[in-house]
């Protein structure tokens, strides 16, 4: 093929791969292994703009790379493919999301097969698949039958715990566990019925069911993780979402809190990245202090990291959903409390933590007694305390804290200072630790951390308190009242005294598959969509779990499935575990710090602890791709009454006139330039065939903003247009070449033509303008291996430091400068195609066809090596002083390190002659100034 079409080429090789295998890699092999991963995408409808293919491009070019590299490389793609926006389409439609969702992904795998990434495509996996599914259930039943121990530090099989029981009751067992659980002793276990046991095993289980405070949205008919909730509402669809007290399963994630921050200490992520989870984690260390209520019974419990300002509360605050506001609450008071409670109801957790300026609370007409000094203290309610965070209640201390100052300023309550080095607490708080203590009773005159250790020895001593740590970390919701989610494998059995309980099915049982249903919404009595399935039960009658798993469910072990998808009896074999082991390169968004690296991180854990991977963390190193953003372009419509027959006046003209701003689609513009004639035809909504313009120079030039990438603001480019224009290829360079891989940066169609052209001047070094082969087997110029080189050099480094953006540029440089050269080499050219082929792989396999190499080969090539002697720029001239006088001079290139420098002037002959056999106290090397020996 003489004459370059992307066209023609890139379907040529992209059917080769498929046909061939190409990139299917074996879990046995004597090379290193190398697992890069995608975190896999949710397939929506809309498919793939120009922004996502950035990280998949990325690492692309790096599993390329360390094939080159003589690494056996797993680089696997996969489908998130359970999630809200098929159940909404549904909902509105009556399809079943399976369908939308097997349509997505026959786009998404096209797009992505377009795209030219070599990725395995025969392990892809699919979680709303029942093979997958199946393991995730699994997981789900090995988490139920387990418990953690403290002491070892380590999940464990639940039959080791009911040994102890059975040994020496629960004194002594040091686990998390609910707060209801009851002391017992081995007597008591042993007596206890198989029914009464079994119960009182589920306080202790890594997955259990309690009430639990979710955001719930009524229009969705399903709980909302806080990532899905924005500003009140859902994120999918604009609902309103409340606070509400709901049954729930749960994760005991907080008994992995002090691991999950250990391990961030191991893995090579971003710093900010990993105080993201340390912050969400949120280690604190203080005290647990019991208020007794006055004239009630019953304590309010505080952790407080701040116990030494215990003297200076002069309030107390407990959330709304706090157990205890309907018993504190005094009939007069009532009415505020519950116009409160209704008020923060509709605010999600997340907007009740960042919202810091507003000051709102209720008073519930109770008050509490603080332990020291027996002060009575008025408790109310406020939304900036949440229930499931410590205990939900918190001491106030305005001397102390802003926040609790502002408070009380707000509702006229008392400021106490406490320290003799605070200052000003009128005007505001002062959370200085530093002084001695005033007003302080039995610490008074103490330190800091003298008071600390008073404090807490005699809250221990009269038991109404202790030292404690605490996490921010809670139990992960696990639960959704959804259709569209991995059913979970669980049924109902009613106890003696007709409570329903919940027990797990046979691993033989499983896949406990979606059953088919009316309809995808809630039932008239309020269940979820599971609820409207037909003959739906276990064995004898005993219904099934009727909420579904969260979207994180699936998500949180799909790389061990990579290892060894078709595995019918295991998640993965372990041999393909003890190959892969963890994932070395994860490349995806930084809108998963918080929820999927977590979840995913303590279900690895989990998964070490009961000896069914090696690896204490999964991922060995992690880069956030940076988001690619959109250059909007707008036209300016003047403004009036009648838009019949609109005006839009250029952007260049807008200053004269009084107009707003309408986005435009970009993709009817080019170099700003509108194409009027589309504008017309396809936005009737603003335009339409009665629309005038004023133009500049005849055309109507369009402005410009960099914005987010969305079909609202018409900005979205899809890349198979690209690809269709000029090829993937250019496609893959240019998203590289637009800047650093973890910066945001907006996307230029306009700038693509300069990738375009440096893939034809690569093509012109292997045709000339004829179409006629000018590749010759004659020997490298000198200057040609220089450039060669310097580029295998910078090109190797630049990928192994993720440099992406630099490479590209180094390319340019590189087939710029071999064209004017007029290089004809073989020997510089084949290499030069190497390195090109991780960036540039369908051009890249054609020209290695072309030289005569094994086709479709060029990813089994060895990355060419730089020489030392070709990649030097220049040499420095050193005068060679011996005691301060010159007496030699010595040539050394610039890179040359100090250390060889002083060897190599040490052994020559001039110097040593001159040095008359007397040994270098010291030898000075001044890079590019002078060397000096001192004997």
């Amino acid at each position: 093929m003489s004459e370059y079409s992307h066209r023609d080429i890139e379907k040529k090789w992209q059917d080769y791969w498929q046909s061939n295998g190409t990139f299917q890699v074996s879990n046995e092999s004597a090379l290193p292994k190398y697992y890069v991963l995608d975190m896999f995408p949710y397939p929506s409808g809309a498919g793939l703009h120009v922004g996502h293919p950035l990280g998949y491009i990325a690492s692309d070019i790096y599993s390329r790379y360390k094939r080159l590299k003589g690494f056996n490389v797993l680089h696997p793609m996969g489908f998130d493919s359970f999630g809200l926006p098929a159940e909404q389409y549904a909902i509105q439609t009556g399809q079943h999301p399976a369908i939308t969702t097997e349509q997505n992904i026959t786009r998404y795998i096209e797009q992505l097969k377009n795209l030219g990434l070599s990725y395995d495509w025969s392990r892809e996996v699919r979680t709303s698949d029942p093979d997958y599914y199946k393991w995730t259930q699994w997981i789900f039943a090995e988490l139920f039958n387990s418990w953690y121990n403290n002491d070892t530090d380590q999940a464990e099989s639940i039959d080791t715990l009911t040994e102890k029981f059975s040994k020496e009751g629960n004194q002594k067992v040091n686990a998390p566990r609910d707060e209801d659980t009851p002391v017992f002793s081995a007597e008591e276990w042993n007596a206890w019925s198989e029914e009464e046991q079994y119960k009182l095993t589920l306080k202790y289980r890594l997955t259990y069911v309690a009430d639990a405070t979710v955001n719930w949205c009524p229009g969705l008919g399903s709980v909302l993780s806080n990532d899905e909730v924005k500003d009140g509402v859902s994120e999918r669809g604009g609902f309103p979402v409340i606070q509400k007290l709901m049954r729930q399963w749960m994760m005991r994630i907080t008994a992995y809190a002090q691991r999950l921050l250990d391990g961030l200490d191991t893995v090579e992520w971003t710093d900010s990245l990993k105080e993201q989870q340390r912050n969400w984690i949120g280690r604190s260390v203080g005290a647990l202090v019991k208020f007794a209520i006055d004239g009630q019974e019953g304590n309010i419990e505080v952790f407080t990291t701040r116990v030494d300002t215990i003297y200076g509360v002069t309030f107390m605050v407990i959330a709304p959903e706090h157990e205890l506001v309907d018993v504190i609450t005094t009939p007069e008071q009532r009415a505020d409390i519950d116009a409160y409670i209704a008020m923060t109801q509709k605010k999600s957790e997340r907007d009740r933590m960042s919202d810091v300026k507003t000051v709102s609370g209720a008073f519930t007409g109770a008050f509490a007694i603080n332990p020291f000094n027996g002060e009575k203290v008025p408790v109310y309610i406020a939304d900036y305390v949440l229930a499931g965070y410590g205990t939900g209640a918190v001491m106030a201390v305005p001397s102390g804290d802003q926040r609790d100052w502002n408070f009380a300023k707000h509702f006229n309550l008392p400021i106490i200072p406490i320290l003799d080095s605070q200052k000003e607490t009128e005007t505001q708080a002062d959370s200085t630790k530093e002084g001695h203590y005033i007003n302080s009773g039995i610490i008074n005159g103490l330190t800091f951390h003298e008071a600390n250790k008073v404090l807490v020895q005699w809250l221990e001593e009269k038991g109404i308190g202790k030292g404690k740590i605490n996490y921010r970390l809670r139990d992960a919701v696990f639960s959704r009242q959804r259709y569209w989610g991995e059913p979970v494998p669980v049924y109902y059995k009613n106890d003696s005294t007709g409570q329903p309980l919940p027990y797990l099915l046979e691993e033989s049982e499983l896949p406990l598959n979606l059953p088919e249903v009316d309809k995808y919404l809630p039932t008239e009595n309020g269940e979820p969509p599971l609820g409207r399935a037909q003959d739906w039960a276990h064995g004898s009658g005993n219904g099934y779990e009727l909420s579904t798993m969260p979207g994180w469910a699936g998500s949180s072990w799909y790389w061990y499935r990579y290892m060894d998808p078709k595995n019918t009896e295991e998640f993965a074999s372990k041999d393909a575990i003890e190959y892969w082991r963890d994932v070395d390169l994860y490349i995806g968004g930084t809108e998963h710090a918080t929820g999927h690296l977590l979840y995913s991180r303590f279900w690895n854990k989990f998964l070490k602890d009961r000896g069914f991977v090696p690896e204490e963390e999964p991922f060995k190193k992690l880069i956030n791709q940076g988001m690619i953003q959109g250059r909007s372009n707008f036209v300016y419509r003047l403004k009036g009454d009648d838009y019949s027959k609109p005006v839009f006046v250029s952007a260049g003209l807008r200053s004269q006139y009084e107009v707003s701003a309408l986005h435009v689609d970009v993709n009817i513009v080019e170099n700003d330039v509108l194409d009027v004639a589309k504008f017309k035809a396809t936005r009737l909504d603003i335009a339409g065939e009665n629309a005038e313009f004023i133009l500049e120079d005849g055309k109507y030039i369009c402005g410009v903003e960099v914005e987010k990438m969305s079909k609202s603001k018409f900005n979205v480019v899809n890349p198979d247009d690209i690809v269709e224009r000029y090829g993937a290829d250019t496609l893959r360079l240019y998203e590289m070449f637009l800047g650093p891989l973890d910066q945001a940066k907006p996307w230029n169609t306009n700038g693509i033509d300069g990738a375009y052209r440096f893939i034809r001047k690569l093509w012109r070094l292997f045709y000339n303008d004829a179409g006629q082969w000018i590749v010759k087997d004659v020997p490298a110029k000198p200057e040609e291996l220089k450039i060669l080189h310097k580029t295998i050099k910078k090109i190797e480094e630049d990928i192994e430091s993720f440099s992406f953006n630099t490479a590209v540029s180094a390319f340019m440089v590189c087939v710029n400068e071999l064209g004017s050269l007029r290089c004809q080499s073989r020997a510089v050219l084949q290499e030069l195609i190497i390195l090109v082929s991780s960036y540039a792989p369908h051009i890249s396999e054609e020209l290695w066809d072309a030289l005569g190499n094994e086709k479709g080969m060029v990813s089994k090539a060895a990355f060419p090596k730089w020489e030392r002697q070709y990649v030097v720029d220049a040499v420095f001239e050193y005068p060679i002083q011996i005691n301060g006088k010159v007496r030699a001079s010595l040539s050394f290139p610039l890179d040359t390190p100090a250390s060889e420098i002083e060897k190599e002037v040490l052994a020559d002959e001039t110097v040593l002659r001159w040095m008359e056999g007397n040994p270098a106290k010291k030898v000075i090397v001044v890079p590019k100034r002078i060397v000096n020996v001192v004997i």
